[in-house]
Formats: C-alpha cells, structure tokens, sequence
C-alpha cells in the first residue's frame, strides 16, 4: 500500500510539474458512492447469526473515485473503504481501507500506454474480461502494464501484463493474486463494399502460477488414488479468433475459444482436481428491419475453466467471462431465478424476437432459451429434465396507450435447476409461471406514477409469490412502497411478506436514498455471474455523486 501510495503522489506531482511547465489547466473529475446498512435482526426469514445481526448493527461500503487530466496524462485513484461489511463474505464481516484502484495512461502518437489498474477484455471476454461489478462483488482488474497501438484507423493491436485484484473472504482486498497473467490481441475491421463488412480479431492469454500455489496443488494432487494422479502444469495458455460479418441487414458474430491442460476444479463426485483441456463456441446471429427483428444464439461450453488459480471458486479468480444464455430479466419475481455459466459444460441456444405491429404504438417481444449440461447428473429428474439446467419462455406486450400512458404485459413460463445453480442436492427442478404488468402515467408538472403487479405460481422451493409496486415521482422526489408474498409457502410455517419503502431525492448530481426492507435470501445476477444475498431486514441510506 505504502508503495502504491508512494507511486500516485510521485505522480501527481510530475503532472504538476508539467502543468506548471505548460502553464495549460487540467480537469479534476470524480464520483463518491457510499451504501450503509442498519440491520434489524429477523430469525423468521434468516436474518440473523451473522455478526451484523447480532452484534454490530452497522455496515457500510464506500468509494471515491478522482481522475485527473493535465497534458495529456490521464491520472486516477479509487479509494475504497469497508466498514463490518457483508459484501464480500455474506455471513461474516470485514473492515478495511486503502487504495482500491490507481492508474496512469498517456497517448504518444498513436501508442496508448497504461500503467496501474486497468479494465480492458479480448474479444467477447471469453479468455480475458477484467471488469467491476462491485455488488455481487466482482472487481478483478489487472495490475500491470498495458500497451494499446493504433496501426492506423482499421486495424489496432495491444499486449498487457499484471497480477489480478483480490475479492476473496478473509484476506486484504488490496493485494493481488500471485500467479501472473500476459495477454495480447489484434482487432481489425475491413470493408469489403458498401453492403458487406468484417470486424475480425485474434487473441492469447497465458497465466503463471506462482511457487506457492503450485506446491498446494503438487501437494492435494499428490494425496489422490494413483489413477488420479497427474503432472500439474505452471502455464496455460487460451487462444481466441473472432469476427463479427455484416451484410445489409444481416449480422453474424462467432467466436471459438481453446485453452491448454491444466489441474481444473471439475466439482465431480471424488472432489479432486482433474487435468483438462477447455473448449467454447458462441454465436450469434441477427436480422432486422422495419418494424421486425430476431437474433439467435448458440454456445457451447466444455471444461472452460480460466481463473488465476485452479483452488478458485465462485467468483474469485475470474480471468475468464462466459455471459448467460437466458434473457436478463427485471422484474422481481421474474428475475427471482438466474441461469449462472457453468464452466464445466453447457450447451445453450437463444432466440429473441421482436415485431411492431403498430408504430409507435404496440411492441411485441418473445424471447426463448434452453440450457442443458453435456452430461446426465441428477437422479432426482427423469427425462430430459436430467440435463436440464434452465429453459424459459418469456412473452410481452409494449402498448403506448397515449402520449402518457405506457403499459407492459408479459408472460414468464421458466424451469430452473435449483441443484445444479444453487447446490442444493437432492432437491426438484423448480417449475415456475409468472404474469406480470406495469402501468406508467405522467402528469403536469413533473409528476408521474409507476405500478408494478406480478404473481409467480410455484410448487417447489418457497412455494408462490405475489409482489405489488407503487411508485410516484415529483420533480426530484421518488417514492415508493413495494410488497413481495409468499402466499403459498412451503418453508414457513405461515403467509410471509417481504416489504420496502422507500424515497430518494435527486439534485443535479447528487442522489440520496433512504429505504427500509425486508428482503428474502436468493441469487443475484448479473450477466450470467451470480452471487448469493442472504435475506435483509433493516434501513439503507445510499449517496451517489459526481463532479
């Protein structure tokens, strides 16, 4: 940390140097979030024996982010700070400070260069996607050095090199994974004419596990049945070749991914590390025109396992992004169920249609997937429900009734399998229906109001829901009262209700939120990355700001 601190002061203070040089003024930017939580402890939904609950009462997450620009020099830090915080490990606590992110990039005559914490991804991130998303809590920048060429105004090629942030339970969250990772990619665009055009690109990434982690695999290897015994490998390497084909109105995108043997966490029967290849395919294929579009996708994933280290799980160590075939939906009781990646093997198709049968005034939206593992796992399910992992049917209606009035009418129909995604054993594939509607209005003077209806019809896990919204908007106020129950419970011994009120208020860049709620436990996603959120029951208040 002292180091990293020394680097930004020495600098800032170079940029300093140059301003006063230059005597040309820079740009100081930034934004502040800051999410805090008082718990109220509920031992009827689960809200409790985790230290917030029991003796704490108090968490809160906070970050502040400062850029600033000066001749050309691109300089930034994130400070971060925890304070008995559940976002990393939901069931236990974690306090901490430091500097979260700092970086340094100049452009020299057409050679980008980077140096510090960076975001960046190769293709479709199927080998290397280092992005933030700091609720489910993923922030897996690359700390290192990054070198981006601009060949000329088609084609554009870039090398990284670095170590990845750590988001792990237990552990300081400003230090980095140990095994280092190198990358590098092409990405070119060619016009053949006016109609036909292709965006095509390469990449490799190679990871080196550092001594330390070896000996521990060496080790867990070592203690194995001898026909699982195998030579773990310090590197693996991940290739990538990709284009995206435009012809008219036609648009065709693939990408197949290869990465070399290495010990992966397969999570078979006999918890041991297997020495495994990875493939993965995806595709997808789009036509639109007046009125109408469709788009149509395939993946196919086999033992894609990427992380900084094999005795990673979760989503630590994510060097790797395989994104979700299944729709991403919205609404609470639609989104209540998420369709993870599996890494080890999946085989997903999507289609997703849409067609305006009056313009401006009606749009239609079907959108269908289907995902199943490569192989048979359950003895619980028969039939094709043996492979199954999610399918879903999801239908809605866009109907502007007026120039204030909007309303949304829709149909889920979803099979999720809640072994596989939430590693429950034992238990069913969960079958669930759920019609939903939302009215908008808008009034004079700034106003406007929202509601929201939904019913899911469930016979397995909690049983079935109902969930009604109400929000009213004024000016830079919102309001709004929202009620989730479970009106055919099958884990409690009674009808539960998980509520929320709430208002924020909004003033030019700064918003302030101020919620109560009572909240029932389950997996959030986002992007096919999900994480598990315990139930909550307390008060929020949220301030976000720029400048």
């Amino acid at each position: 940390m002292k180091i990293q601190l020394l680097v930004f002061i020495l600098s800032c203070w170079s940029a300093s140097l140059l301003h006063a040089q230059g005597n040309k003024a820079g740009t100081l930017t930034g934004d502040f979030e800051t999410q805090n939580s008082f718990f109220i402890r509920d031992s009827i939904i689960g809200a409790a024996n985790t230290p917030q609950y029991d003796r704490q009462k108090f968490g809160s997450n906070n970050w502040l982010t400062l850029n600033y620009n000066v001749m050309g020099f691109d300089i930034g830090i994130r400070f971060d700070a925890y304070y008995n915080s559940n976002l990393v490990d939901p069931l236990d606590s974690y306090s901490a400070l430091g500097l979260g992110r700092w970086h340094i990039r100049k452009s020299i005559h057409g050679l980008d260069i980077t140096a510090g914490y960076f975001y960046d991804q190769i293709g479709n991130g199927t080998i290397f996607r280092a992005y933030n998303e700091r609720y489910l809590p993923i922030d897996n920048a690359l700390v290192g050095a990054r070198l981006i060429y601009t060949i000329n105004e088609n084609w554009s090629a870039k090398v990284f090199a670095g170590q990845q942030k750590k988001v792990e339970k237990q552990i300081n969250l400003f230090e980095n994974y140990q095994p280092i990772i190198v990358g590098a990619a092409v990405d070119g665009f060619i016009k053949v004419n006016d109609d036909i055009s292709l965006s095509p690109g390469v990449g490799a990434v190679r990871r080196t596990l550092d001594d330390a982690t070896m000996n521990q695999i060496a080790t867990d290897i070592g203690s194995y049945a001898p026909e699982n015994v195998f030579v773990p490998k310090y590197t693996t390497y991940a290739v990538t070749a990709y284009n995206r084909f435009n012809y008219k109105k036609l648009a065709w995108y693939v990408e197949g991914s290869y990465k070399s043997e290495e010990a992966v966490n397969t999570n078979n029967t006999k918890g041991v590390l297997e020495n495994k290849a990875g493939y993965n395919l995806f595709t997808s294929l789009g036509y639109s025109t007046k009125g109408f579009s469709v788009v149509a996708q395939y993946k196919y994933t086999d033992h894609f396992i990427l992380r900084t280290s094999p005795l990673q799980t979760l989503n630590r160590g994510l060097v790797a992004y395989l994104p979700s075939m299944s729709k991403q939906n919205t609404y609470r009781l639609t989104a209540r169920y998420n369709a993870a990646t599996q890494e080890v093997g999946e085989q997903s198709t999507q289609l997703d249609l849409i067609y305006v049968p009056i313009k401006r005034k009606l749009t239609l939206n079907l959108n269908m997937s289907y995902i199943r593992s490569l192989q048979n796992f359950s003895d619980v399910n028969t039939g094709f429900e043996q492979n199954l992992l999610y399918a879903e049917a999801n239908f809605s209606a866009n109907w502007k009734v007026n120039k204030k009035t909007k309303a949304v009418f829709g149909f889920q129909y979803q099979k999720y399998n809640q072994e596989v995604y939430e590693q429950k054993p034992g238990v069913p594939i969960v079958t669930s229906y759920v019609p939903y509607a939302e009215l908008k209005m808008r009034f004079k003077k700034r106003r406007s109001l929202r509601v929201e209806l939904q019913y899911m019809h469930n016979e397995q896990d909690y049983g079935s829901w109902a969930f009604a919204l109400v929000e009213f908007n004024v000016k830079n106020w919102s309001f709004w009262a929202s009620n989730m129950i479970n009106v055919v419970p099958k884990k409690y011994d009674k009808i539960q209700m998980f509520y929320e009120f709430g208002t924020n208020y909004t003033q030019k860049s700064n918003k302030f939120e101020l919620v109560y709620k009572r909240q029932v436990e389950g997996i959030v996603c986002t992007g096919g990355v999900c994480r598990y959120q315990p139930a909550f029951n307390g008060v929020q208040f949220n301030v976000v700001s720029s400048f």
